[in-house]
């Protein structure tokens, strides 16, 4: 499985999302990590090495803990994928709002405008 597959794979499951999301505070014990989740030891560990697979934890020893720490690279791959086609829908948001703008009256263009600029302060 290519690297991009892998990572996506590993995210796909919200109890290792959860576990990169504590991550993102700091490093952490492997028993802080498994404190919240109502799963044994060895599916915890299981979880870390799908992780860790994926390249988004380093797993080391230190003294007798084991200390988890999340890695950015594979993130930076997986935002760097999705920036591509968030750029698609933004300039197919902008092209729409274009035609749409011009087929609308001035006056209701003003009303429009109007109403998102209110909806933000909110």
């Amino acid at each position: 499985m290519d690297p991009l597959s892998t990572t996506f794979a590993a995210l796909a499951d919200p109890t290792r999302r959860a576990i990169l999301a504590r991550l993102a505070g700091g490093h952490a014990h492997v028993g802080e990590l498994a404190q919240p989740f109502d799963i044994s030891g060895p599916a915890i560990s299981r979880h870390l090495r799908v992780l860790e697979n994926a390249g988004l934890i380093s797993r080391e020893v230190d003294a007798q803990w084991r200390v988890c720490r999340l890695q950015t690279p594979a993130l930076k791959m997986v935002h760097d994928w999705l920036q591509r086609y968030s750029e698609h829908w933004e300039q197919s948001l902008d092209r729409l709002t274009e035609l749409v703008e011009a087929e609308t009256p001035p006056a209701a263009r003003v009303r429009a405008r109007r109403n998102t600029r209110r909806r933000n302060r909110e």
